[in-house]
């Protein structure tokens, strides 16, 4: 994989540090976390129509360069 290919704030090293910690997880920790993600609440999860996701994320981002 080159270096073009990640996302931006990404490389290498923190795409190995995410499989490590996902792949070295038993299944008892992978439900433990998934179900605190639903518990957090300064969060929100929700679905939203594909033609919509764009313009989600650029209201996130400017959400995120306004804080």
């Amino acid at each position: 994989m080159t270096q073009a290919a990640f996302p931006e704030g990404w490389d290498e090293q923190r795409v190995r540090r995410v499989l490590d910690h996902y792949e070295g997880q038993t299944e008892d920790e992978a439900v433990a976390e998934d179900e605190a993600a639903y518990e957090d609440r300064t969060h929100s999860l929700m679905e939203v129509p594909v033609e919509l996701v764009p313009a989600v994320r650029k209201l996130i981002a400017k959400h995120k360069k306004a804080m």
